[in-house]
């Protein structure tokens, strides 16, 4: 016997509100376990960060945007020369500061909070509370917590390197001063030397003696001169190489052509005396670059005192300009004795073993070269060489 059509459709509705029921008691399970599982990776990730923070070798802050320290760590507190967390936490950074170095902590909570930056280092002093001072590394990194931005920041001590730093800056200070003085102490006897063997060389013209009445004087003469000009040019030479990287280059927009005219001059005379040729190939129009005309100067100087002495009479030396593409090439070439393909990969080095003595025995530092390098690369700019013994050779520089 069939149950009435009233009782189906009530237990149709029963059966529908179980399951109704059963799904919902099913998700709420779900929402139960995914709950507990957040819970449980967060107190996971907050233990390993935890673990992390309390045993790291370096000092460990949290701070708030105002600089005011939340948590710290044993490391912290050792480096800071507290005797306690307690004197640490709820405590502003800048009770720390050394007073020459607050800005410096002013300048961290710009960057990371005003300018939202995710991390800032600095270099800063610290001043402990027994008033010693400590140099540290500051490490601050910028991380959500809740409705605010907190910065995790790392202190390392970097006192022994501060102290080294400083003691190699006195000793570099002291060599520098040390060189300067003996350089400039050497170039005014030097210079007087070569005045008086002028003065000598003058006389002994006016006097018109016969060489048996004043023998190999004219060129005992000529031998303390050159020493005199190889002396006071390796002189210049050490000056000129403490003073390129002492401070950034300020350049000046300047006509390459007219530059070239004017310091090619005093190197026409010297061509002249040693028979060679000195050729300038400028374009018809003007071509300007940046540079310190002074520094830039000595490279021209170089170049061309280099074509000079490495050039038989009777040679040629040309200086070319051009313009391509937004880029400047100087072109100083030769028809002299040539490079070997041997030495011109150390060309461009200190004391360079390529050093050699120029076809009238004109003395080399060593530093020319190198020198020149560190100018044109200061400038931006690329040098390189071509050379074939026996041929001639040609320096290119790219602006």
């Amino acid at each position: 016997m069939l149950p009435p059509p009233e009782q189906n459709v009530s237990l149709k509705a029963q059966n529908t509100a179980l399951r109704a029921e059963i799904q919902l008691l099913r998700a709420a399970q779900a929402a139960a376990h995914a709950q507990q599982a957040a819970s449980d990776d967060r107190e996971l990730r907050q233990a390993r960060f935890r673990g992390v923070f309390d045993n790291s070798p370096f000092g460990q802050l949290l701070i708030t945007p105002d600089l005011l320290i939340r948590q710290a760590n044993q490391a912290a507190e050792r480096l800071l020369g507290c005797t306690s967390l307690a004197e640490l936490v709820g405590h502003q950074l800048l009770e720390f500061a050394h007073p020459d170095h607050v800005a410096d902590w002013r300048f961290l909570q710009e960057r990371l909070w005003h300018h939202q930056l995710p991390s800032f280092t600095l270099e800063t002093c610290l001043l402990l509370p027994d008033g010693s001072s400590r140099w540290c590394q500051v490490t601050s990194i910028r991380f959500p917590d809740g409705d605010q931005q907190l910065g995790h920041t790392q202190f390392e001590d970097i006192s022994q390197r501060k102290a080294l730093e400083l003691s190699l800056k006195r000793l570099y200070d002291a060599q520098e001063t040390m060189l300067h003085l003996v350089t400039h102490d050497l170039k005014a006897p030097l210079g007087h030397i070569e005045l008086i063997t002028e003065l000598l060389r003058h006389q002994l013209d006016e006097a018109a003696l016969t060489p048996s009445q004043a023998p190999d004087w004219a060129q005992f003469l000529s031998l303390i001169r050159r020493a005199c000009t190889d002396a006071s040019k390796l002189l210049e030479d050490v000056l000129l190489l403490g003073a390129v990287d002492a401070a950034p280059l300020q350049l000046q927009p300047t006509d390459l052509g007219a530059f070239l005219v004017q310091r090619l001059a005093a190197h026409l005379l010297a061509a002249h005396d040693k028979g060679l040729t000195l050729d300038l190939d400028l374009p018809p129009q003007p071509v300007r670059a940046n540079l310190h005309a002074d520094l830039f100067g000595r490279v021209i100087d170089n170049l061309v005192s280099n074509a000079l002495k490495f050039t038989p009479a009777g040679g040629r030396i040309t200086v070319g300009l051009r313009e391509q593409a937004g880029r400047v090439r100087l072109l100083v070439q030769d028809s002299g004795i040539g490079i070997p393909a041997a030495l011109q990969a150390s060309l461009f080095e200190k004391f360079s073993r390529a050093a050699r003595t120029g076809v009238g025995g004109e003395a080399s530092t060593g530093l020319g070269l190198f020198i020149t390098q560190q100018i044109v690369q200061q400038h931006r700019g690329t040098i390189w060489v071509e050379s074939q013994e026996g041929t001639g050779t040609r320096f290119w520089v790219e602006l």
